[in-house]
């Protein structure tokens, strides 16, 4: 590669950021006319105008930062947006195809090596390794298809690690052999690997659970995000390990901490995919200069061989991973594409071998040119079969819905009062929806006053906001309601009339008087006037940090009316925050809640431990820890699963988990009971709810007498 005698027209670094924000903009708009990835058009713009195209740009040391930055950005977005429950359950599969398409270039790449382009054994393994070695640069292009959860990808994920780190222990192991004559610093380099992946898996989750429950600013999440990322990158490099092994592996620690829908995970995604990785693609392009290919016929013919030999060792590392486990030609192909672009770990290796002597100039251009090649048949493979995969996921999920007659979308309501709690709850609302059954007019903030003062609608209009602004942040739509009504519960029952609420979610009140209930007068009241499910949480921490969630199921839950619906929601907040989930229920409702799980496609962790009596609730209280959630299942009176002990649960949950992250879920009961009458509902705030003392007077004669009459 040879570098124009000219300078370059640009060279200011503001006119060099605005060129580069332009390419950005408008490559991706003009090629996708042609059905052309924007990835590839970024690498073409990044061609054209850098220094061995019409010398617009230099490849300055601003292309060298970012374009780090972007490679490494790049890799630990696909850690972090892997679902982590199906990465285990294809983690096997990932493995095996990691080993095939790190094994089959290796091997077949050396064998050409030696053979065609008559190289010694310890060159020939070198060139293989990179052979070996991928980059993940098509991933962004599912990521827009919104198939980075298909098995197929996930296994192409899992396999990227494995090559990345057989690629770079040959490197070394080569390295070794060339200067030392013996592999004693890939020793070296195993022992440090193994000492540096122990201390992240153990560090790593506790510093990032203590940070995100002290501090909730979405900034400083960020800036922590980051910093974690690129200290695990800058000491993987230091120990002689590439430093995208770093940021992927972080993104993998850090996953279960940043769920899919959060405020987090959009801003992550947008500053990666809007600056890093578009400067990264547009450095790849910079570094390719298309003269190469008239050095001579070595180059062409030395281009020709690597390029054939990348391509076609990683179809065959594809097919034989197909074959294996009679996966479908789409897998197939979407497995190939992802490993079939060569930049990152190739560069590097040609690099060193450059350097060091063992490699001439031909090996180096045919690099550059081998590089083009895989990236555009990769990124154009991908988007192909990324729409074909994408195909399929909406066939399979309307024959579902087919089947299913009873899933139905839920209209969600959430009653907000304060701006100080709305970002926890409408978190929470979001958490227990499918990532996709977010559209226009199903999805309402609330917030109800019953005065007009100019401080009542100044935190009503504030509330909301704030609301909106948590909603939007994940691209949600969110239609705010500010309501002057009679009363909250008149207020919160009327707009689920007029919008055809299905459920409500509303935070727990705090006493403030020792006559008050656990649950208060309003959300009681709130119980007693409709029978759409409800749901009343009390959490201290975010979501992401839960180590682990209890469900306590009471007996007979199966047979109510909304028990698919709650499963369902309860399901989505545990894929959510990305911990096991232990049901404490009756072992007759284990197979339902599987099966509901199963059809619902939610994959989560599962325990079951059967409790027989509230007796044996109570003792759980030593099990449930500040940094877990517990979700009680209750039932309305008139419901099947309704217990005479059930009045007696508020009073053990105010004893005995005071301190505990919970969520109470009333299923919903339509057809049960009638609405309260418009004078019920004008009287709720008159009269008092029973206190607790009289609740466990009650009950207790109740046992007594039971107990009695056996």
């Amino acid at each position: 590669m040879t570098l124009l005698d000219t300078q370059p027209l640009i060279a200011q670094p503001i006119p060099i950021f605005l060129t580069v924000m332009g390419i950005i903009l408008v490559a991706p708009l003009l090629l996708s006319r042609l059905k052309i990835p924007h990835v590839i058009g970024l690498i073409i713009a990044g061609v054209a105008v850098g220094p061995d195209g019409f010398g617009v740009l230099a490849r300055d040391m601003s292309f060298e930062v970012f374009g780090q930055v972007g490679i490494l950005y790049l890799m630990f977005l696909a850690g972090i947006e892997i679902d982590m429950y199906h990465l285990r359950k294809n983690l096997r599969k990932g493995l095996v195809f990691g080993l095939f398409t790190f094994l089959v270039p290796l091997i077949l790449g050396a064998a050409a090596a030696i053979l065609v382009l008559g190289m010694a054994l310890p060159e020939a393994t070198l060139l293989a390794s990179m052979f070996a070695a991928h980059t993940l640069l098509a991933y962004p292009i599912v990521a827009r298809f919104g198939v980075t959860k298909s098995p197929a990808v996930i296994i192409a994920i899992a396999g990227t690690i494995v090559t990345v780190l057989g690629s770079l222990i040959v490197l070394a192991g080569v390295l070794g052999v060339v200067r030392e004559g013996s592999l004693t610093s890939l020793l070296g380099t195993l022992c440090y690997l193994a000492i540096y992946c122990t201390a992240i898996f153990y560090i790593y989750p506790r510093l990032t659970r203590y940070f995100f429950k002290k501090y909730h600013d979405g900034i400083q999440q960020f800036v922590y995000v980051l910093f974690m990322v690129f200290l695990a990158a800058a000491t993987a490099q230091w120990i002689g390990i590439e430093g995208v092994f770093g940021a992927f592996y972080a993104g993998l620690v850090l996953n279960r901490f940043i769920p899919g829908r959060s405020t987090l995970m959009g801003r992550l995604e947008f500053v990666g995919n809007a600056l890093f990785i578009p400067y990264f693609l547009i450095g790849v392009g910079m570094l390719i200069d298309l003269r190469v290919v008239t050095d001579g016929w070595d180059t062409v013919y030395i281009a020709s061989v690597m390029s054939a030999v990348a391509m076609t060792t990683k179809w065959i590392a594809a097919w034989l991973t197909q074959k294996t486990f009679r996966l479908t030609g789409v897998d197939r192909s979407i497995m190939y594409q992802l490993s079939n672009a060569h930049t990152a770990v190739a560069l590097a290796v040609v690099m060193i071998g450059y350097s060091m002597g063992l490699f001439g100039v031909e090996i180096l251009n045919g690099t550059v040119v081998m590089i083009l090649v895989t990236c555009t048949v990769s990124s154009v493979g991908t988007a192909r079969a990324a729409s074909k995969l994408k195909v399929q996921l909406l066939e399979k999920e309307a024959e579902e819905m087919a089947k299913d007659e009873s899933t139905t979308r839920p209209r969600t309501l959430i009653a907000i009062s304060n701006p100080l709690t709305s970002p926890s709850i409408v978190e929470l609302a979001l958490s227990m929806r499918f990532p996709d059954s977010s559209v226009p007019g199903d999805f309402y903030a609330l917030h109800v006053r019953n005065d007009n003062s100019a401080s009542s609608r100044a935190i009503g209009r504030n509330s909301l906001d704030v609301a909106e602004r948590a909603a939007a942040s994940v691209e949600v739509a969110l239609t705010t309601i500010e309501r002057y009504d009679l009363n909250f519960i008149t207020g919160v029952i009327n707009t689920m009339e007029e919008r055809d609420i299905t459920e409500v979610i509303i935070g727990l009140h705090r006493r403030t008087a020792f006559i008050d209930s656990f649950l208060g007068g309003k959300i009681e009241s709130l119980l007693q006037s409709t029978n759409r499910m409800v749901v009343i949480t009390r959490c201290f921490n975010p979501l992401q940090t839960m180590k682990r969630i209890y469900v306590a199921v009471p007996k007979k839950a199966q047979f109510e009316t909304g028990f698919r619906r709650w499963v369902q929601a309860i399901g989505n907040i545990g894929r959510h925050a990305g911990c096991q989930m232990v049901f404490w229920c009756d072992p007759s409702t284990e197979p339902m809640i599987r099966t509901v799980l199963s059809q619902a496609r939610i994959g989560v962790r599962l325990a079951f431990d059967q409790v027989s009596s509230y007796d044996d609730f109570v003792l759980k209280s030593q099990v449930v820890t500040d940094d877990d959630l517990l979700i009680v299942i209750s039932a309305r009176r008139a419901s099947v699963s309704f217990d005479g002990d059930m009045d007696a649960v508020p009073e053990y949950l105010r004893k005995y988990f005071g301190g505990t992250n919970l969520i109470m879920l009333y299923p919903g009961q339509f057809g049960t009971e009638p609405p309260m009458t418009m004078a019920e509902v004008m009287s709720t705030d008159l009269t008092s709810p029973p206190s607790p003392f009289y609740i466990y007077l009650s009950n207790t004669f109740r046992r007594l007498f039971r107990s009695k009459g056996q």
